[in-house]
């Protein structure tokens, strides 16, 4: 029995998609233009391939690799979720998406692959922040991390039980148990 077998399809789906949301939700905060987009795009993708092939990752992240080299799952299988109307409206559900799936792994695995997977969303976060320059003109001026993206990360971090960008030798706080409903709201 692997670590996959304590999560449902649905759990699961939410777990694997949730670096991505991380991602999204600093897109989302500060959009890009088209150039900036897929820079940023990149930089998930780059960050999630660095995470779970890691020497050091843990069993969670392990299992996650597993999946992402293994066959796409069917559109058609997949959670239907609601459309976001604007950018606040998908930066919101790309932090509820985050909340959610680190309160599974909180709840259903190890406090080692909690803690991994909270820093590979952050890196997440951080690096997409970082793939492409906001403002200026034709790729001059501009600041790399913008107010905008600089505050979903801090929003990030504290969701996740992080506070402020913790120094090198800090380790991460412990989540916050989930409710039985493994929604990640309080209500």
């Amino acid at each position: 029995m692997g670590i996959k077998d304590n999560f449902t399809a649905d759990e699961w789906f939410k777990v694997m998609t949730g670096p991505g949301r991380a991602g999204a939700a600093v897109v989302a905060a500060s959009p890009s233009g088209l150039t900036g987009l897929v820079a940023e795009a990149q930089a998930i993708g780059q960050a999630v391939r660095e995470s779970v092939s890691a020497h050091t990752r843990t069993p969670l992240l392990e299992a996650m690799a597993a999946d992402l080299l293994g066959t796409a799952p069917d559109p058609q299988a997949m959670p239907h979720q609601e459309r976001a109307r604007n950018m606040d409206e998908a930066r919101e559900q790309s932090l509820q998406g985050v909340r959610q799936a680190a309160w599974l792994v909180a709840a259903k695995a190890s406090p080692e692959d909690a803690a991994a997977y909270r820093a590979m969303l952050i890196n997440v976060a951080e690096r997409t922040a970082s793939a492409a320059k906001e403002g200026g003109f034709l790729g001059i001026g501009g600041e790399q991390v913008n107010d905008k993206e600089r505050a979903v990360i801090e929003e990030l971090r504290a969701l996740l039980g992080q506070g402020a960008a913790p120094a090198a030798d800090a380790s991460p706080a412990p989540l916050s148990v989930p409710p039985t409903d493994g929604s990640g709201t309080n209500n």
